[in-house]
């Protein structure tokens, strides 16, 4: 059965961390309908003032943060001691847990081109200890298919296995569709899923879905897209809705009012890191 889409969200411009300009398209406004991604933002500039001034170290709690470089390249700094770099086509995984610092720096590039997710954390899991993982070229396979590729970010498809998350699955494919083509994606039945244009537009549910928007669909065992004159790229993910509150303050997401108000205290006390590295 073919998924429809029941929410579309198009992304709007904003700045973030020291003045970064992106794409905001889901956050805490959309939190319930894309149940378990909370924040999708998108970046996509050829002018390096747009980013470089980059993300100063931060905290976060309680949520995994995913980011995917299509182009350009991003620096991750953070209190566990590590520090890595990532270029055009790879991936940063940055599970919080129970609280970690970490800074995003944004190197000048012909292009920035990319997007990061936050994917929340179950309320058993919310204070699991914090890792970082960088996913690599060498580790993302690309796989045929009709109507254009597939590069494999994250979890499963077919018989092929890429980087797989501790806590909730997660199936991340960036769908590379030829003009004139339609590409169709399998999915698990009750699956939570979703997909968003990161550059042209893709028919979808019968619905001509412009770039940078983001769509959620009911539940089903295929997603259909398709293109007219020109390519599209699509990123797919898939995973399992919570269904749990979600309080969110900031950089830290919770289940509870208490959980968010302790976690500003932890902060406030210098008790929020389980292991502080000093710089």
């Amino acid at each position: 059965m073919e998924r429809k889409i029941i929410a579309a969200v198009q992304g709007y411009n904003t700045t973030d961390g020291a003045g970064v300009s992106l794409v905001r398209v889901l956050g805490n406004r959309t939190v319930t309908q894309f149940d378990p991604i909370l924040m999708l933002d998108s970046f996509d500039s050829t002018n390096p003032d747009d980013y470089t001034a980059g993300f100063p170290m931060h905290p976060h709690r309680g949520i995994e943060t995913i980011s995917y470089v299509y182009k350009g390249a991003m620096t991750h700094k953070d209190s566990l001691g590590n520090e890595d770099t990532i270029q055009s086509g790879e991936v940063q995984w940055m599970t919080a847990g129970s609280g970690i610092l970490h800074e995003e720096l944004l190197p000048a590039s012909p292009r920035l081109l990319g997007v990061q997710l936050w994917l929340n954390l179950a309320a058993k899991d919310k204070m699991t200890a914090p890792a970082y993982k960088s996913i690599k070229n060498d580790e993302i396979t690309e796989i045929d298919l009709p109507g254009g590729y597939l590069r494999l970010l994250a979890g499963r498809f077919e018989d092929h296995e890429g980087f797989l998350s501790e806590y909730l699955p997660l199936d991340y494919y960036d769908l590379h569709i030829e003009p004139n083509s339609e590409m169709v994606i399998k999915t698990e039945e009750d699956d939570s899923v979703m997909a968003f244009t990161l550059l042209g537009e893709a028919e979808i549910d019968n619905q001509l879905i412009p770039e940078k928007t983001a769509v959620k669909f009911g539940p089903g065992s295929q997603v259909t897209f398709k293109t007219e004159d020109q390519e599209a790229q699509v990123l797919f993910i898939s995973s399992r809705s919570l269904n749990e509150p979600v309080v969110w303050g900031g950089p830290i997401v919770m289940n509870t009012r208490e959980e968010l108000s302790q976690a500003f205290v932890d902060l406030q006390n210098g008790t929020f890191l389980k292991k502080t590295i000093e710089y």
